[in-house]
């Protein structure tokens, strides 16, 4: 569901795909070939929210903005994973975000880091590119592998092929 906030409309490409139960409001711009999954929330309601190419929104995340001070902007070849919420943050390009993790008001993941399943990321915390994140609160653990590189790089591509199906056939 695609819904204005205060005569605001979302902008999504037509190469985007938004899951027919997922909603995006206000101030979003969802660019090609991205995807929010099932039962996700886009609430730019007070502030902006960016989300780049390729990247995708798992199913039952929630991502939102702080008023009037911090927007989330989201980069190019992400993965936000499942239940994830993002608030007021930024994503540099082809990092990953696992499942359930948080990354509060002002934090950065920088490109190509990848924050763990279940982490919390606090206010302003920078996570340096390239770095594995893990914990409440998070902490720099190693770097990431290039194994580990690989696969969020498939990951990308899986989410777009999978989004280019529903795209193309339903529902």
């Amino acid at each position: 569901m695609i819904l204005d906030y205060l005569g605001t409309v979302p902008s999504c490409d037509d190469r985007a795909w938004i899951a027919p139960d997922a909603t995006v409001i206000g101030d979003v711009s969802i660019a090609a070939q991205a995807s929010i999954w099932f039962q996700s929330v886009v609430r730019g309601d007070v502030a902006p929210i960016r989300i780049g190419e390729r990247t995708n929104v798992q199913d039952h995340c929630t991502i939102h903005v702080t008023r009037d001070a911090h927007p989330t902007i989201v980069g190019a070849d992400v993965t936000i994973g499942h239940r994830v919420v993002l608030h007021g943050c930024r994503i540099h390009d082809r990092a990953l975000i696992g499942i359930g993790a948080i990354v509060l008001d002002d934090a950065v993941i920088e490109e190509g880091a990848l924050v763990a399943a279940m982490s919390l990321v606090t206010p302003g915390t920078v996570v340096p590119a390239g770095k594995l994140v893990m914990g409440q609160p998070a902490r720099v653990v190693r770097d990431v592998s290039d194994e580990e590189r690989a696969w969020m790089a498939e990951t990308v591509a899986n989410y777009a092929g999978y989004a280019e199906n529903y795209r193309r056939c339903g529902p």
